[in-house]
């Protein structure tokens, strides 16, 4: 027994270094000191954006934006196979899985964290009341959502590799990149759970929690239709995006060819995998003028490109994204709520329960 002047220890919790904050901070400000470095250094070019800017021709902006709208709908239905494998019926529409989508783009654009890919099985979960496990169930859905990018992006890299103007080093280092798709894709499939069946996960610690929901949710793998499929509409998601960067260089008079704008959407994926605040913004920017520069593009144009690009691709997520906010009846305080994944064994939870999660321990004691 505990005795009554100690607080319980909960089992299987990850221990929280103090520290870790503050070395994300101090990170983010390395990072942000660096950008505005840069940007310090090719202050002399910078007399150009505003120019690249009025000249831009907008119904090519009007055909990028349309192009990334196109990418959200069709990753979006490729979630929904992914769900409707590895859930029983009944399962959410599209349409609502649609809107749950939208609502975690939303979240990821103008919130820290990737909290959007929770936002989106909150948004799902809140249309499934007292079905039990369900949140478990579309963690691992995402989980395994991310896992079919892996082959668009092996595609783009060979792509890249194959046919644009990279400095070897990077060409060997993107090889290299290839080689540990293949074996992560390999061992998801390997790993994969088949099966409908409840998942146990009271009693497990967050990492082995997440990998069990992940398992689940990887049974779509075990289904080659449904795989074949979910890859496919991924496929379609990433040309769409593909089409769209390229779409995005000829409104800012950039005539690159096609193997730039793949270089471009690498780029962009590399530099904000770890989000250091919201979008990347700055840094985005500064890798996308670099990158150009390679294909004759001034560096100011370059940055004025960037900045124009990742706002079509923000009109997309956060235009959508409130649109289906306010449908679903949702505020951004509720976005800034979201429970985390180690809460998967309590799915009756949702996001208008906002009550502090140590007021709920000490409730249950």
């Amino acid at each position: 027994m505990q005795p009554g002047n100690e607080q319980p220890q909960e089992p299987n919790r990850l221990v929280r270094l103090p520290s870790s904050r503050i070395v994300r901070v101090f990170l983010g400000l390395v990072v942000l000191a660096s950008v505005v470095g840069l940007f310090w250094w090719r202050k002399d070019s910078f007399g150009s954006i505003g120019s690249a800017f009025s000249a831009v021709e907008w119904e090519w902006v009007v055909v990028a934006i349309v192009l990334n709208l196109l990418s959200v709908v069709v990753r979006a239905l490729a979630w929904t196979t992914v769900i409707h494998s590895a859930m029983e019926p009944p399962r959410p529409r599209a349409t609502l899985v649609f809107s749950a989508f939208s609502v975690g783009l939303f979240a990821n654009a103008v919130l820290p964290g990737r909290i959007g890919e929770l936002a989106r099985v909150a948004v799902l979960t809140r249309k499934m009341p007292g079905r039990k496990g369900a949140w478990a169930t579309l963690v691992g859905t995402v989980f395994a959502h991310r896992v079919f990018d892996i082959v668009p992006v092996l595609l783009l890299i060979l792509y890249v590799v194959s046919t644009a103007s990279i400095p070897a080093s990077a060409r060997a280092t993107l090889l290299f990149v290839i080689g540990i798709g293949v074996g992560l894709f390999a061992f998801a499939f390997i790993s994969a759970r088949r099966g409908h069946h409840e998942m146990a996960i009271e009693g497990l610690g967050p990492v082995r929690r997440l990998l069990r929901m992940g398992r689940h949710g990887l049974g779509v793998m075990r289904s080659p239709l449904a795989a074949a499929l979910a890859i496919f509409l991924q496929i379609c998601g990433w040309t769409f995006q593909i089409l769209a960067v390229w779409t995005a260089m000829r409104a800012f008079d950039i005539h690159a060819p096609l193997p730039a704008a793949g270089v471009v959407l690498l780029l962009m994926n590399v530099v904000t995998i770890i989000p250091f605040w919201p979008g990347n913004v700055g840094l985005v920017q500064v890798a996308i003028a670099s990158a150009l520069i390679g294909y004759g593009v001034p560096y100011a144009t370059g940055v004025a490109y960037g900045f124009g690009l990742q706002a079509i691709e923000a009109s997309v997520g956060i235009g959508v994204g409130l649109l289906f906010l306010a449908r679903e009846g949702l505020s951004f305080a509720m976005l800034r709520v979201m429970p985390s994944a180690d809460q998967a064994d309590v799915p009756e939870e949702s996001m208008d329960d906002a009550e502090p999660r140590e007021e709920q321990r000490a409730a249950a004691s």
